[in-house]
This record gives structure tokens, sequence and C-alpha cells, in this order.
């Protein structure tokens, strides 16, 4: 199975102002349908309570702080797991990790934004693999890594 990160992100690498933020800024929400449609989705319970709308069509899984990362892999019964945030959860499947979906988007938060990552224990080593076009105009692009 596949456990995709995947997350719209600033030059400078933040995914929100802030943890409450609802993310208006982002413009890969029509990629974002597409590739995790029929798939399963892990989000952190801050990252549900931002939701616009339920996502549809996808097995969704909320964690909270008590849950198993792996054993929340163990269950998934899909071919692919997307990680879609926040920053708490994206840390705590680093060590699953298969790939990086990142749309970055030409945006630069402060210091005081929420990172991609809330920490690491280990380096990540990846592989390009993919340029997809989210809006060429603008300069926005979803880069696909294979972590090594």
């Amino acid at each position: 199975m596949d456990v995709i990160l995947t997350a719209a992100i600033t030059a400078n690498g933040m995914i929100a102002h802030h943890a409450e933020e609802v993310i208006q800024w982002s413009e890969d929400l029509h990629l974002f349908r597409e590739q995790t449609m029929g798939q399963t989705v892990v989000m952190g319970s801050n990252t549900e309570n931002t939701l616009a709308a339920e996502l549809e069509g996808r097995e969704t899984v909320v964690m909270h702080r008590d849950m198993d990362p792996s054993r929340v892999l163990g269950q998934v019964k899909t071919e692919k797991c997307f990680i879609v945030g926040g920053a708490r959860t994206y840390s705590r499947f680093a060590p699953f990790l298969t790939h990086l979906f990142l749309t970055v988007h030409p945006q630069v938060f402060s210091s005081n934004s929420l990172p991609l990552f809330s920490h690491l224990d280990n380096d990540m080593r990846l592989e390009f693999k993919r340029l997809v076009d989210v809006n060429s105009e603008r300069g926005i692009y979803q880069l696909q890594y294979k972590v090594l």
C-alpha cells in the first residue's frame, strides 16, 4: 500500500497560518479530490475541524492522540492511504510514508505559522517522480516524490 503525504504548502514550507485556519488559499482542491477519491484519507482532529465539507467517496480516519499510526495503517483496505494533515499527523506518519505530494503555492507565511512537520526524528531522502500542473500561469505545481 502507498502511504502518501499530500499537502498544499507555501514557498517556505508552511501549511497554515494557525491550527484553526480554514484553508482558502490552496488551488489544488480539484487535484486532491481526483487523487483521493475511493481511497483512505487520514487526518488529525484539528484538520477535520477546518474542512469546509465532508470528504464524500473516501474512507476517512480521524486521528486522535491515543491512536497508533501503524495500527491505523494495518486496517486500511484501499491501495492508497493519503495523510492529509496537520503537522502533528504528518510527523506521526513520517516513518511510514512512501510518497510526498507537495503543491507549492507562491506565498511566504511568517515564522509563527504551521510548518509541514511539527517534528521529525530522521531525515527523509526523496526521489523526484513527477510534476503535475495545477495552475501554470501562477507557477503552481504539485511535486511528487518517492521516499527512499
